[in-house]
């Protein structure tokens, strides 16, 4: 595959144990192009060097969609078969989903006990999410503590790193307070984990905004190569370019970000050259972007073919991604309790 290179965090080999690292995913709808560039990319990269855990978060989801729950549900084995169809290796990665593992809930509630609620209000991520989802009755409880369930599922796998866009910064630095208060009231049994920055290529959606199922402008993984073909030749390019025989401009153009993600840089600054010279029009540009595109995405369509002709493989897979993921939760629980004094085996014999 020729895709660009976005940096992301490596291992220290000097490291005898592999470090932990947790992310996840709301599953409120189709994968698109931004979702598989702005995390999955990395999460590859990162299942090579690391032990990592990748989660459905429809708990999460929970918080922004609780009038309709029912819809959740039916976005996750669609959501699993994309994780596999980009190269997500059940082997390398735990893949689970979040409310298969009920200490989570647990975990929440007991951090919830000890985080002021200053904390929470002053977020940044939470007034953000208000403004944006104003047509939605968000004042709600688990709206607002939602940082908290994060720090949860973060904590539970004693994760060392998440990676994170800027934006969420915010709520590993939350997780790493409330990590330091459990310790401190109790006994130091959680990392401090880090926020793993990653280079987030800015995408647009085929009309020039943000990408997004809202918009309907979205370029999803599950579209046929014909589907996608189509949505390209519809992206919005450099709107100053109104005649063929205009010099273009590529740090104009929405679509040039995606040449830069799915072309070798020799190519691509041809077609800079090209492109500003007049001597690449923007209808040919797309062409070549499709078709490189195409190539790109084919491995990942093929391997999805054969995952959605096999639901069985994929159920187990995700059935042993939750075993492993509740035996480690369970483990770690075990230690919780006995910080906080909740020893099962004490109340059993008072």
């Amino acid at each position: 595959m020729a895709f660009a290179d976005i940096p992301g965090p490596q291992r220290n080999p000097s490291d005898p144990k592999p470090r932990r690292i947790l992310s996840g995913m709301r599953p409120t709808g189709r994968l698109h192009l931004g979702n598989y560039y702005g995390a999955l990319y990395n999460w590859l990269k990162l299942q090579d060097n690391f032990r990592c855990y990748y989660f459905v978060a429809d708990w999460h989801a929970i918080t922004t969609e609780y009038e309709a729950p029912q819809d959740i549900s039916g976005y996750i084995p669609e959501m699993l078969v994309d994780w596999l169809s980009v190269g997500l290796d059940p082997e390398k990665s735990t893949l689970f989903v979040q409310s298969a593992i009920p200490e989570h809930c647990e975990l929440y509630l007991i951090f919830g006990m000890f985080t002021p609620v200053p904390w929470l209000e002053r977020n940044p991520t939470y007034k953000d999410q208000m403004e944006q989802l104003a047509h939605k009755d968000l004042a709600t409880y688990g709206f607002l503590g939602y940082p908290v369930l994060q720090a949860a599922d973060i904590l539970m796998y004693k994760a060392d790193g998440v990676p994170v866009g800027v934006d969420q910064v915010p709520h590993v630095e939350m997780t790493r307070e409330i990590a330091r208060r459990f310790n401190h009231l109790y006994k130091p049994i959680f990392p401090e984990p880090e926020a793993l920055l990653t280079e987030i290529p800015k995408l647009t959606g085929t009309d020039g905004r943000k990408m997004s199922k809202s918009y309907d402008n979205c370029i999803y993984l599950s579209d046929s190569p014909e589907v996608m073909a189509q949505k390209v030749r519809q992206m919005t390019t450099d709107t100053q370019r109104p005649y063929r025989r205009d010099p273009g401009e590529p740090d104009r153009c929405l679509a040039f970000p995606f040449h830069r993600l799915n072309l070798p840089k020799e190519r691509l600054a041809e077609i800079t050259t090209e492109c500003r010279a007049a001597n690449l029009g923007c209808v040919d540009c797309k062409k070549l972007l499709a078709e490189s595109l195409l190539n790109n995405m084919l491995p990942i369509q093929e391997r999805r073919r054969y995952f959605e002709a096999h639901p069985d493989e994929v159920r187990d897979i995700l059935h042993q991604g939750n075993k492993r993921a509740r035996e480690q939760a369970r483990k770690t629980m075990s230690e919780v309790r006995d910080a906080i004094g909740f020893n099962l085996e004490f109340q059993l014999w008072v």
